[in-house]
């Protein structure tokens, strides 16, 4: 296990280098990484039966214990991440299936690496951990009429299809993760450690499977595809920071978890749905978004770092999701 806890860490530490790599060889030699392509919602399925197997009842002790942080959370994920995509979209004239990727990874839930971000950062991991656990269970709900009411705007969108895919994809997956959890509980806990290894495998193959399906096609889209990204991103940081801090009272802690919670979108899942539903084009921003905001992410919460000497804030909180 010390051996997995070593290649854990490295593929962590350098994630972000491993997807630009993998993207790369797929750009230049695309057929390879284009069998990748129909696997693409089992390796997210994968995904997210490691989340699963890693739930648990205190994932969810925020929602009864101070409720009204976790709506907060919830809200300004479903909020601002989309109409976010949509005016960047909007404003940059991008075409009809590049302007619904970015709404579409807009309407996704957030990314369970905003746990760790929150956890760099000082800040409060327990609200992040139940904001982006409960917007995981409520997007398969929620995610598909979201995006029916902005992308649909821009392309025919099939809100029923879009679900039952997302229940597949997220809901199953999550469940049958839980029941394994609970019914074989002291077996799970010896393998979990592997979970992270998995996860990070998967998100760099769906990447680089998205970029080799969209060869031929990158170099034309790429800027204005990084532009948006960022945009996109870092808009999510600002203004969820401001609306939680200024508008909503929200202590820094908490408001700084909140911030990452909307910023750090599941993007795996957005390029697994544009995939299957939209274009390889669609995928792009999807990941874009996951090579990006693993930059974004750990500058971020170093910067933040290095604002709070001060680490009682986070002492006696649950550990973060790897």
């Amino acid at each position: 296990m010390k051996t997995i806890e070593k290649i854990v860490k490295f593929l962590s530490d350098y994630f972000a280098v491993l997807v630009i790599l993998a993207a790369g060889a797929a750009y230049f030699n695309p057929p390879p990484f284009k069998a990748i392509v129909p696997f693409i919602p089992q390796l997210l399925g994968l995904v997210m039966l490691g989340m699963g197997l890693t739930l648990t009842k205190d994932d969810f002790k925020a929602v009864f214990e101070r409720p009204r942080d976790v709506v907060v959370g919830v809200l300004l994920q479903f909020v601002i991440m989309p109409l976010l995509g949509l005016l960047i979209a909007v404003t940059i004239g991008m075409s009809p299936e590049l302007a619904a990727g970015f709404i579409l990874v807009g309407c996704v839930p957030s990314g369970t690496a905003s746990n760790v971000m929150t956890y760099l950062a000082k800040g409060d991991v327990a609200l992040s951990v139940t904001v982006s656990s409960l917007t995981t269970l409520i997007a398969p709900f929620l995610t598909p009429y979201l995006f029916l009411w902005l992308g649909g705007k821009f392309i025919p969108v099939d809100a029923t299809a879009l679900l039952i895919d997302i229940m597949k994809i997220v809901l199953v997956p999550i469940i049958a993760g839980v029941i394994l959890r609970q019914l074989f509980s002291a077996t799970v806990q010896k393998f979990v450690k592997i979970v992270p290894l998995i996860s990070v495998l998967a998100i760099i193959a769906i990447v680089a499977a998205v970029v080799g399906a969209s060869a031929s096609r990158l170099a034309a889209v790429a800027g204005i595809v990084f532009i948006g990204v960022i945009l996109h991103n870092l808009g999510g940081y600002l203004v969820a920071y401001i609306v939680a801090r200024k508008l909503c009272g929200m202590s820094e802690y908490k408001a700084r978890a909140i911030s990452f919670e909307v910023g750090m979108q599941n993007s795996g899942l957005g390029a697994a749905l544009a995939m299957v539903h939209l274009s390889p084009v669609a995928a792009l921003p999807s990941a874009v978004f996951s090579v990006w905001h693993n930059i974004s992410g750990p500058s971020l919460a170093g910067w933040w770092a290095k604002r709070t000497p001060d680490v009682e804030a986070v002492k006696g909180q649950p550990g973060v999701k790897q």
